[in-house]
């Protein structure tokens, strides 16, 4: 038995850089014990797994596997799937160039949104399954003794350092500045008396015009030391900046860097949309280039 896979590195519009996802594009019959392997084989961050959607008004269901766990909502891996989908031929465009798809995750049913040119997928946005939620402010000083830091190295105005989700759960630490956010580190030991294994940390002070979050993800227990993109951070970080705004109603956006510190540099644009003084929904788009593909012996 083999499965076919493709490789794209997603939030970026050049190889190498981005966040680097496989996509197993057939999975059926394929366990969640071997499905977790494969994801260990290939090391990436995420690898996710398309099946036969439950509900036939939807396009697929996914399975998203770090190297050491399933999660039950990720950005990449749904950002990645539905443009490999598309240029597999198995998402069309309508007259405007558009494409609106639903993928079944753990965490719920995640809509998104497909751009083309011509018959070229060139950009997808995911809506996350979850409205946007986070808890009361946390102490900071363990956070920053986790981190590497003092505790001057962090933001601590309204609800930050808080933990923050809208289909998976982020501790979200705000920095004060581009060299904090470069100085931190998160190892087992460390990451293991923090109250959540997935640590989304940024900065609003980039010093980049266009710019107006730069950020990294730390999740050692994940078997991801650290991660180049993360859509599910992004979406949960606009909920709580959004959430911040004085503004009860509008959209706000907001352009993220991370994986500067990596080497591979990613793009992510990040809304949050509020009625009625409450955050109702959170997307995040990007796009992703084709890298490799083959096939995966499994008998």
């Amino acid at each position: 038995m083999r499965a076919r896979f493709l490789t794209v590195d997603v939030f970026t519009d050049r190889r190498f850089a981005g966040n680097p996802l496989a996509v197993v594009v057939h999975a059926q019959g394929i366990d969640a014990a071997r499905m977790q392997l494969i994801a260990r084989e290939f090391g990436y961050p995420e690898t996710v797994f398309v099946l036969p959607a439950d509900d036939p008004a939807h396009l697929a269901r996914l399975r998203i596997f770090t190297p050491a766990r399933e999660v039950p909502f990720a950005g990449h891996p749904t950002i990645g799937a539905a443009l490999v989908l598309a240029r597999e031929g198995r998402i069309t465009p309508d007259a405007h160039g558009r494409a609106q798809v639903v993928f079944e995750e753990t965490a719920g049913a995640v809509p998104v949104t497909i751009a083309f040119e011509g018959a070229r997928a060139v950009r997808a946005e995911l809506t996350a399954p979850h409205r946007p939620s986070f808890g009361p402010r946390l102490e900071p000083a363990p956070i920053a003794r986790a981190l590497g830091l003092e505790p001057s190295d962090l933001v601590t105005g309204g609800p930050l350092p808080c933990i923050a989700a809208c289909g998976f759960a982020f501790l979200m630490v705000e920095l004060t500045s581009c060299a904090a956010l470069s100085r931190a580190r998160l190892d087992h030991e460390a990451a293991r008396t923090l109250p959540e294994p997935a640590v989304y940390l940024f900065t609003r002070a980039t010093g980049v015009r266009g710019i107006e979050v730069r950020a990294r993800m730390l999740a050692p227990l994940l078997g991801v030391p650290e991660d180049p993109a993360t859509g599910s951070a992004a979406a949960a970080l606009a909920g709580v900046l959004a959430a911040a705004e004085p503004q009860n109603a509008g959209d706000f956006a907001w352009h993220i860097e991370q994986g500067a510190e990596m080497g591979r540099p990613s793009f992510l644009a990040a809304h949050a949309r509020k009625e009625g003084g409450r955050v109702i929904e959170a997307r995040v788009a990007g796009g992703a280039v084709p890298v490799m593909e083959g096939w995966i012996e499994l008998g």
